[in-house]
């Protein structure tokens, strides 16, 4: 058993109340459990209880064995002194606190059935452990649930993105920049697309946004694919060869260094998804639009935000996979493309980059219309289809936008993965009920405010 389990079980009042009888045999009755404290300090704090017709109020102490009160510490701590009531699983030694007074001690009892649930759900074999039991909760719990979740998934992008910003003086037009260019390499080339990005300054590929070409040499450049023998294929290749003068121009004006062409991962990936063929989708995107961070914040709807990260490779790039190498056979254009009508990738780009970096906008700034707004553009995009949410719908939670997608995400890896059931809603109120499963039926989220 763990120490968290009495917690959960005493901050909700499963105990059985008739057997809360002390170690000198007074009988307790629990008036206010109290606040439940996460920092140092007694675990709850503000509890009143009733003994022999007094009100007692203070601190309450939990541990699994009351010995523990020694192993922890507390009889030298004052910041105990107010503990009123010490609840343990298993009451094997006397309790006194630093004035030398004894504390009051009972041993918690609960019903079987609720610890039996608990158990289960931490030795499921499936990552969401409760998943047998999901439809025995109402749709209106499991839907708050998890939009609050969405909002903490919103929390922790932000909490990437702040470093960031504040690294880069507040300038949010290359902060953008820079988590686009990541979320353009997915997870495998994520970090070498971040480099790139850190490498060559918005404010530099502003002085050529009329220059695709330049564009492009700029960022093959500096990703190191023009160095000689990184693409043996491509040294007869003329449109390289125009790349490597436009760059060689280039980086002499600015002083540029190039990254190291090794960092680039191609191995077992789709000839489409190349980092060769994103960063070209970049060059397109940022010669259309080298003011993206404006465009984000002004945006009025979802619909608005795809279009704004509609990108396509250059004509070169809808044939080639790498300088010199061709697709075989006849390539279908649009399955290279970010900007396919809500296609993944542009999907990707909405919900990593453009709806967070609203949410911190809004944060940041204390104008809660950007909050709102990052939140409307998520529950008016389609759901996310990937490995988490089949997972979800196998269990019988179909999500009906990416706001329930991205909180299921949360739920999934912040909860369910780690098996803190107990500070789920949804796991903790299963837990609570504490009743064999039966098998039900799939649970649509109905749609509704967040």
């Amino acid at each position: 058993m763990r120490e968290e389990f009495l917690h959960f079980v005493w901050k909700n009042s499963l105990f059985e109340s008739d057997s809360l009888i002390a170690t000198d045999g007074s009988v307790i009755e629990i008036v206010d459990t109290g606040t439940y404290n996460r920092d140092s300090g007694p675990d709850f704090f503000n509890a009143r209880i009733r003994t022999d017709d007094a009100i007692w109020a203070g601190n309450v102490e939990i541990h699994l064995k009351s010995s523990h009160w020694y192993s922890h510490g507390h009889h030298k701590d004052k910041a105990y002194n107010n503990v009123i009531l010490h609840v343990v699983g298993e009451d094997n030694s006397d309790t006194f606190n630093e004035a030398g007074m004894k504390v009051l001690t009972v041993t918690l009892r609960f019903k079987s059935s609720v610890f039996d649930k608990y158990t289960e759900y931490l030795g499921a074999p499936g990552i969401i452990g409760c998943s047998a039991d999901l439809w025995k909760l109402s749709p209106f719990i499991v839907r708050n649930w998890i939009s609050g979740c969405a909002v903490e998934r919103l929390e922790e992008k932000g909490g990437r993105i702040r470093p960031v910003l504040h690294e880069l003086n507040n300038d949010w037009e290359e902060t953008l920049y820079r988590f686009i260019a990541a979320y353009f390499g997915h997870n495998v080339n994520s970090e070498p697309f971040y480099r790139l990005a850190s490498s060559l300054p918005l404010s530099l590929i502003r002085k050529h946004s009329d220059n695709l070409l330049q564009i492009e040499a700029l960022l093959f450049g500096q990703a190191g694919m023009l160095e000689e023998g990184m693409f043996s294929e491509g040294a007869g290749d003329e449109y390289c060869k125009l790349l490597k003068r436009e760059y060689k121009v280039l980086r002499v004006k600015y002083a540029l260094k190039p990254l190291h062409g090794f960092i680039w991962k191609f191995h077992r990936m789709r000839p489409s998804s190349f980092p060769t063929v994103r960063i070209s989708q970049v060059a397109s995107l940022l010669c259309r639009n080298s003011a993206l961070f404006a465009s984000v914040i002004e945006a009025e709807s979802a619909d608005t935000l795809l279009t704004l990260l509609y990108s396509e490779e250059s004509y070169y790039w809808k044939e080639h996979y790498a300088f010199g190498k061709k697709f075989p056979g006849k390539k279908n254009i649009s399955s290279g493309r970010v900007g396919r009508k809500t296609g993944l990738a542009q999907l990707n780009l909405v919900l990593n980059a453009a709806v967070p970096i609203t949410w911190v906008y809004g944060r940041e700034n204390s104008l809660e219309k950007y909050c709102r707004k990052a939140l409307m553009f998520s529950e008016m995009l389609p759901p996310e289809r990937n490995r988490v949410t089949r997972e979800w719908e196998a269990a019988g939670v179909v999500p009906l936008s990416a706001l329930d997608s991205q909180g299921l995400i949360t739920i999934r890896d912040n909860y369910c993965r780690r098996r803190r059931c107990l500070n789920c809603h949804i796991g903790s109120k299963l837990i609570a009920m504490g009743i064999d499963s039966d098998p039900g039926g799939k649970m649509i989220l109905e749609e509704g405010k967040s």
